[in-house]
């Protein structure tokens, strides 16, 4: 499974949205995530990729969250 492919499950999970919505060039503006939801989300990618992303990363697309993710 791809990291892409993961985090498109961790917010079909968190939000309960179709994995159609969801694509590289998806936003979080897109997805109409509020501040809980991305929270939420977030949370559950740092658990999963073991990593901390902090606000001042200022991602707002999923490219940009996959990009930080392989890094």
């Amino acid at each position: 499974m791809s990291t892409f492919e993961k985090i498109q499950a961790i917010i079909v999970e968190e939000l309960e949205v179709n994995p159609d919505q969801i694509t590289l060039e998806s936003s979080f503006d897109d997805l109409d995530v509020d501040s809980l939801d991305l929270f939420q989300v977030i949370t559950a990618i740092e658990d999963e990729f073991d990593v901390e992303i902090n606000d001042d990363e200022n991602i707002k697309s999923i490219a940009e969250l996959v990009a930080f993710i392989e890094q």
